[in-house]
């Protein structure tokens, strides 16, 4: 390892950070430090440093915006890479838009709906990057990835470049392949359709009021914490049992979202995994439902 931190501090693979604090880094602000932050500059030095990291077995992580990821207080080992600028690119060609793995899912949105493209809508809501919506399978508002993907560019841990098609990420509710076999998606090509340049303001417009009104945007978070369980609503059994306003520590059951659980300013992860673990409890026993939560806990437990 020690030698792979020296090649990489050269800064001939773009910005390294030894043990770097990931709470800056995730919407939660949490996360104890990575053994070394990566931040390529261009596509051919994240190339050249995954292949790097594969040559010398050295274990690595990629993360974009942060978004949906609970970092552990002892941090991660290995290497962090951060997805950025040289991954924020977006081509539009007819219904057909093609965006890099760390472009804003939500700026996505916007743009398709300025071009008059239907079918991005429900990311308006979305706070992560277009390669953690891939990774996830990402949705709201009953649609999802799965319905618009075409293909993707992902890099593979070896180090290679590969194109994997829509049926190739064998998407689930949450789920895609990439959750097994891990990649990183660095471009994506979604097959929209061409709409109402007012209808779908208006329809995006409806669905920022709602999260505004709903969703506790104003403290860090991590979006929605458990997915829905078949035939119910997460949020709906978390309210219901009373747990809204729960607290372990300096984390919290939103008072205004049932499924979302806030830092009030020093939650630490111990804090957020108890929690999930007491809502996780209570939901079991009131109702005999398993609450299954949908944000990647990462890092050294």
């Amino acid at each position: 390892m020690q030698e792979v931190k020296s090649e990489l501090l050269s800064g001939a693979y773009g910005e390294a950070r030894l043990q770097e604090p990931m709470a800056p880094h995730t919407t939660w602000k949490i996360g104890g430090p990575a053994d070394l932050l990566l931040i390529p500059q261009a596509k051919s030095q994240l190339v050249e440093a995954v292949k790097l990291l594969h040559q010398h077995q050295v274990p690595w992580t990629a993360i974009g915006r942060g978004s949906n990821m609970l970092v552990t207080d002892k941090g991660i080992r290995g290497v962090v890479i951060k997805l950025g600028d040289a991954l924020e690119t977006v081509h539009i060609d007819g219904e057909t838009i093609t965006a890099g793995g760390a472009y804003s899912f939500i700026k996505l949105s916007v743009i398709a709906g300025k071009e008059g493209l239907t079918g991005l809508e429900f990311a308006g809501g979305i706070p992560g990057t277009v390669g953690g919506a891939v990774y996830m399978n990402a949705g709201a508002h009953g649609s999802d990835v799965s319905r618009i993907l075409q293909r993707a560019e992902v890099l593979l841990p070896t180090g290679e470049l590969a194109t994997l098609r829509n049926e190739d990420f064998k998407y689930a509710y949450r789920h895609s392949l990439l959750q097994s076999k891990p990649a990183i998606v660095t471009e994506a090509q979604f097959k929209l359709r061409h709409g109402d340049r007012k209808e779908i303001a208006a329809a995006m417009a409806a669905y920022k009021d709602r999260r505004l009104r709903t969703q506790p945007l104003q403290l860090a978070c991590a979006g929605s914490v458990f997915r829905n369980p078949d035939g119910h609503h997460a949020a709906k059994l978390i309210e219901e049992a009373g747990l809204k306003g729960l607290s372990v520590g300096g984390a919290e059951v939103s008072r205004l979202h049932a499924n979302f659980i806030v830092n009030t300013g020093q939650a630490s992860a111990h804090d957020v995994l108890t929690l999930i673990d007491q809502v996780k409890a209570t939901i079991q026993s009131r109702f005999g439902v398993n609450l299954v939560p949908e944000v990647l806990v990462v890092g050294e437990r």
